[in-house]
């Protein structure tokens, strides 16, 4: 059977052990289901692997897929996603990049890779229009991601092929390291680890390929409109400054975490705001593979290095570690690039640790020596050269994130650990934030701004921001559904704001490229599927009804404060906006109505009522 336009209608198994490749179908109706990206990247997860698998066992499956609009001229469309048990939260673990990895994998002949084994030595999966080798990759031990890329492409003679690698701290086990390509990183959960665990170094693709389209005039003619529309006033803040600008909007906001959560407000804002940034020397704006939007910025630091910095990495190496050096933040958000690891989790890790120093949980002789203060910058490098490398104990609590060096530390650590199912929180204050508190409390990877996308309705008209209340369940279902189909078509967030109708406009899309009948409910359905798949593979590692929350020190019942109470009732008010039954399960109906029970086969029982 031919696969529709868009697709190759297979995805390869490749054993890393022997560098053997296996094409296999993927059916039209799972396609139409899922659609590519984290969507389809979940159901070759729950299809590959068995229950219970440790996430760093050979046997577990690490998942690179594409999607239909890969390849196309459609704006931020160059995206791909990896998908894999998280070895941080134990649960699963998707994160996404942009880059021209994504175009190539597309070219190369799958519409994924599902890579399961180990090679016998460290070594690079080759995959070329649908084969697959191993090549040794000894040289390669011990780099930065960046130099790994450009040293293989060197020895292979090819500049043209692209390549996703993991860094020293993956190597190493940091559990939270990531995947880098292009300068760009598939960053959350560990899933650098992963790939490590299978002793590759990298995955590179090369394809001479093409997938046809449904209607090739009517994509370019869309792609014009969207780009055109790209350069309008919702993209203006990506491009003028970037994700930075939005320090300084959340400290007026006091939304903004400081000193590991204890705090909302940060005295230095100004210091190490994105304003800050770019005066404070040159600022080069660069855009990823098929993006108009051009939202990377790489600031100047005073030696002349440079930087990639965004939001994300500069609240985690700042505001939350009490840093307000300028300086000091580039040099820690270098060294996590280079190292491959998550700045969200390597600064969220760091900064509780401070705390525990400063509540005198943890002594300064139990961390090698090391000072470790809220606002000291050096001190913080040092904690994260020590993670990286896994070097004495204050190394070990590094790597191995919040919650596990909560529990290795014991007395009263546990309180202060800023995750939510093991991964730490982003940079958006919960309590400040109530849709976005619930949003992170249920998201199926951790605390996840990205999957929930809550604080779009908390930074809107729609709701009261500081207030809990069961309208904040619906809206916080919304803003999941949309995330989860815009990461399966797949197009980048940012564009999200030009769409007066993004589910219908999107679909409309996805009809030219396919040729499939698709309107704007029938994607809501497909988004509100990849949410309830991804729970219910949570459901199967052991996830139970109470992850669903919050640290406790977000939970207080303090005047105008978020009890746990109020997140309870707005918890609940999710679980029944999304057909769910009061332990988090999807019931039987919402299986049934969104063809889950074919999908995954028989779904676990509604827990009793």
């Amino acid at each position: 059977m031919n696969p529709p336009p868009g697709y190759h209608g297979r995805y390869l198994r490749v054993d890393a052990a022997t560098g053997s490749a296996e094409a296999v179908p993927i059916p039209e109706e799972d396609l139409r289901a899922v659609i590519g990206g984290v969507g389809l990247g979940a159901l070759l997860l729950w299809r590959e692997s068995a229950a219970g698998l440790d996430p760093l066992a050979p046997e577990a499956p690490i998942v690179f897929a594409g999607s239909p609009l890969v390849g196309t001229p459609l704006t931020t469309s160059a995206k791909f996603a990896v998908v894999a048990k998280s070895p941080l939260t134990l649960r699963i673990g998707d994160a996404l990049s942009s880059s021209h990895f994504a175009i190539e994998l597309k070219r190369a002949g799958a519409d994924a890779i599902v890579v399961r084994g180990r090679a016998p030595a460290l070594s690079v999966l080759l995959v070329r229009d649908g084969r697959a080798e191993l090549r040794p990759a000894a040289d390669l031990a011990g780099l930065p991601a960046r130099e790994a890329e450009g040293r293989l492409r060197s020895a292979l003679g090819d500049p043209g092929l692209r390549v996703v690698a993991c860094g020293p701290a993956a190597e190493r086990g940091v559990l939270y390291a990531n995947l880098s390509n292009d300068g760009r990183h598939a960053g959350r959960g560990g899933l650098g680890t992963v790939l490590a665990s299978k002793n590759l170094k990298a995955v590179a693709v090369r394809g001479t390929g093409a997938v046809p389209l449904a209607d090739a005039d009517g994509v370019v003619a869309a792609a014009r409109d969207l780009s055109a529309r790209s350069f309008g006033p919702a993209t203006l803040k990506y491009r003028e400054l970037g994700t930075v600008a939005n320090l300084l909007v959340l400290n007026r906001l006091r939304a903004l975490p400081v000193r590991n959560f204890s705090a909302t407000e940060f005295a230095d804002a100004e210091r190490v705001s994105g304003e800050a940034l770019a005066a404070g020397g040159k600022v080069r704006r660069e855009s990823c593979a098929a993006c108009t939007i051009g939202c990377e910025h790489v600031f100047t630091a005073a030696d002349g290095s440079e930087g990639r910095l965004e939001y994300e990495s500069l609240f985690a190496l700042g505001p939350l570690c009490g840093v307000g050096d300028r300086e000091a933040v580039l040099r820690a958000a270098r060294f996590c690039d280079d190292a491959g690891m998550d700045t969200i989790s390597a600064g969220g890790t760091v900064a509780f640790l401070m705390e525990c120093v400063e509540r005198e949980i943890l002594r300064e002789d139990a961390l090698d020596g090391v000072d470790l203060r809220f606002g000291d910058g050096d001190a913080l490098l040092e904690a994260l050269r020590r993670g990286a490398e896994r070097r004495g104990r204050l190394g070990e609590l590094v790597a191995m994130g919040s919650r596990r060096a909560a529990e290795e530390i014991g007395g009263g650590a546990a309180a202060l650990a800023p995750h939510v199912k093991g991964l730490e929180l982003p940079g958006y204050h919960p309590a400040a934030l109530r849709t976005m508190a619930l949003g992170l409390s249920v998201a199926s990877r951790g605390a996840d701004h990205n999957r929930s996308s809550a604080y779009e309705a908390d930074l809107s008209d729609e709701t009261d921001r500081s207030e809990s209340d069961a309208a904040k369940g619906p809206l916080a279902a919304r803003t999941e559904t949309k995330a989860a189909i815009l990461d399966s078509l797949i197009l980048c967030k940012f564009l999200r704001g030009v769409f007066d109708d993004l589910p219908g406009e999107a679909a409309g899309l996805l009809r030219l490229v396919t040729g499939w009948e698709v309107d704007g409910p029938a994607l809501i359905e497909v988004g509100e599927r990849v949410v309830a798949l991804r729970r219910l593979y949570n459901l199967r590692e052991g996830a139970t009804r109470a992850e669903d929350t919050l640290p406790d020190r977000f939970l207080t019942e303090e005047p105008g404060g978020l009890g746990r109470g109020d997140l309870e009732a707005m918890i609940a008010s999710y679980f029944a906006a999304r057909g769910w039954d009061a332990e988090g399960v999807p019931t039987r109906a919402t299986r049934r109505r969104l063809g889950l029970d074919r999908l995954l086969g028989p779904g676990p029982e509604e827990a009793p009522r």
